[in-house]
């Protein structure tokens, strides 16, 4: 069993959006499994579902570059958003991105390439920049993305200068359509994952794992409603479909028109283009999701909960 720790209690917290109190008891009765409480919560009707993109809690940039059929997208942390808006640090995240074209998106390996002229490598270029700025950088991670035909549309969200901002991404097309008719349609499906930040693209690809855990807590609610277990997998189907508009991105309303399904929007262009489209695959990259940044006085809030009562 897992210490129910003020740090975990935090991290619940932020998770589902729960009291503090109602976290700590999730904890406890789950034995301190924090995937476990969020579960816990959900069933008691105390939190919604997990916020699967994580916490912006990270200074630095998003860097994006592409070419083509081919995209790719780098993070590169920093302590202060000071440094983020030095013009140095600027162009080596986006020269870091230029060299993640060449690669396939493991970022040990990305660490590992040749830099410039290559007297460095992209690490060893990060570590002299450290020094001449004096403050802790980190390359935490990248994603590439490509097609066989057609193209990789970017987008960068809140954009410090071209090509660097805090939330990136890519999304590929495969057509043999016209790509500037690829382009327009790409643009608009980039800026609609931003915004609406899907978990899979189509219902076949959503994690068995995800789907099952969804099931049990949608069935746990219903059945709190006391109708038989025929009405209940009934309202269970009902709720799973708003679970896949919510996460699917095929499935999601077109944040563009608020009211096209994306797979509709996906369709409707390739009649426009007389060619067939389909989306193969995208990549979301937040400037530093899942990254806690230290909160002292929230910190100091959770731990006096939960010692005391």
């Amino acid at each position: 069993m897992a210490q129910v720790t003020a740090a975990l209690v935090k991290e619940l917290r932020e998770k589902t959006g729960a009291g503090m109190m109602d976290c700590k008891k999730a904890l406890t009765e789950t034995g301190g499994e924090l995937e476990a409480a969020v579960d816990w919560l959900r069933k008691k009707g105390l939190a919604a579902a997990a916020k699967k993109a994580g916490r912006v809690a990270s200074e630095g940039l998003v860097g994006v570059a592409a070419a083509g059929t081919r995209a790719a997208l780098v993070e590169v942390n920093t302590e202060t958003d000071f440094v983020a808006r030095n013009e140095t640090f600027q162009a080596f995240v986006a020269a870091a991105a230029k060299v993640a074209l060449s690669g396939d998106g493991d970022v040990e390996a990305l660490r590992a390439m040749p830099f410039g002229d290559g007297a460095h490598t992209l690490e060893t270029k990060l570590t002299e920049l450290v020094g001449t700025i004096g403050e802790h950088m980190h390359l935490r991670r990248a994603a590439v993305l490509s097609v066989k035909k057609g193209l990789v549309a970017t987008y960068m969200h809140a954009q410090t200068v071209p090509g660097l901002g805090r939330i990136g991404v890519l999304v590929g097309l495969e057509s043999e359509a016209d790509p500037k008719a690829l382009e327009t349609v790409g643009k608009q499906l980039a800026m609609h994952v931003a915004a609406a930040s899907p978990q899979a693209l189509d219902i076949a690809s959503v994690d068995p794992k995800d789907l099952a855990r969804e099931r049990d807590v949608l069935a746990d609610q219903a059945r709190a409603s006391g109708k038989p277990e025929a009405i209940i997998e009934k309202m269970v189907q009902g709720r799973l479909r708003k679970f896949y508009e919510e996460t699917v991105l095929l499935e999601q309303i077109f944040v563009v028109d608020g009211e096209s399904r994306v797979s509709q929007v996906v369709a409707a262009a390739a009649k426009e283009a007389g060619k067939p489209i389909a989306i193969t695959g995208f990549v979301r990259m937040a400037l530093g999701e899942g990254v806690e940044k230290e909160d002292k006085d929230f910190a100091a809030e959770v731990a006096a909960a939960v010692k005391g009562a």
